[in-house]
């Protein structure tokens, strides 16, 4: 009972020392603080011949809390109590080790058979403690994590209404008409800036969300060239979002041409209508 106190009362302190550090650190992932205790921690009890091989599992599944805890991160919190859980997991694999190993000397030492299982009874109370703790700290993790979701959710609606994008199945469309560009003219115009900027500013802020910009024309001279001049536009407008600091691998353009009409080509409405750049933001962030 005293080893166990004595370690969650050090995970205390660390925690407590840790978290002030980190309200000073910037933005960059750094490894929580804690983590490598922990870690020496877990080796001590992996590099035990006695009680290694007496709680595998508990001590694989406190291996996998570990490394998670080792992760560099730009949360403080969401780090500090990653270690908080891989503390637990290795007090529980080390609670379960010890009362094996208890439970197994009951058997060779009669004479000490009460003491033992009073002391097998402690254990299993401070397994059921720290697993305890352990539920709630990871409970915890998952309502943090479905807060984060949800105000995110809530951001990029916003976003979607500021950019005047429509959500369809290929994921949300933002449609930019011919006013971006002369006629027959692939160069943008100086007011292009404004809804480019506004584009370019999502992408930076959802940087995994893949893009496609396709650009059209209307039935206007041959197709070879509207082709041309399809591709040229949503290559101009990619271009410019790179120039913004857009990472390029993370936009395609698709020259359409005349072949997916919106309008009507035989009016000028129509027409107009149909020379559009419109680009696609995903729906489903990229995988990593």
């Amino acid at each position: 009972m005293t080893k166990i106190s004595n370690f969650f009362s050090r995970a205390t302190l660390i925690g407590a020392a840790s978290a002030a550090v980190l309200l000073a650190s910037c933005a960059t992932p750094i490894k929580p603080d804690g983590a490598d205790a922990t870690r020496a921690e877990l080796s001590a009890l992996q590099n035990d011949p006695k009680l290694a091989v007496l709680a595998p599992v508990a001590i694989q599944e406190a291996e996998a809390a570990v490394r998670v805890a080792e992760t560099p991160t730009e949360d403080s919190a969401a780090g500090q109590q990653a270690v908080y859980v891989a503390q637990s997991k290795v007090a529980i694999a080390r609670a379960q080790a010890e009362r094996r190993l208890a439970e197994d000397n009951v058997k060779t030492l009669g004479e000490q058979r009460g003491e033992i299982r009073l002391d097998a009874r402690t254990r299993e109370a401070e397994i059921a403690k720290a697993q305890a703790e352990a539920a709630t700290a990871a409970a915890m993790q998952q309502q943090q994590a479905a807060q984060a979701a949800m105000a995110e959710a809530a951001d990029l609606k916003r976003q979607m209404l500021d950019l005047e994008a429509k959500n369809t199945d290929r994921g949300m469309v933002m449609t930019l008409g011919d006013v971006l560009f002369s006629t027959g003219k692939s160069d943008l115009k100086p007011g292009a800036a404004e809804r480019l900027n506004k584009l370019a500013s999502f992408m930076l802020k959802y940087p995994d969300r893949a893009v496609v910009i396709e650009g059209h024309t209307d039935s206007t001279g041959s197709a070879s060239l509207n082709m041309t001049l399809s591709q040229q536009r949503a290559d101009a407008v990619k271009a410019y979002l790179v120039s913004q600091s857009v990472p390029a691998a993370s936009v395609t353009t698709v020259g359409k041409g005349k072949d997916v009409p919106v309008a009507d080509n035989a009016t000028a409405s129509g027409r107009q209508q149909n020379r559009r750049v419109e680009i696609i933001i995903a729906n489903v962030p990229m995988k990593k």
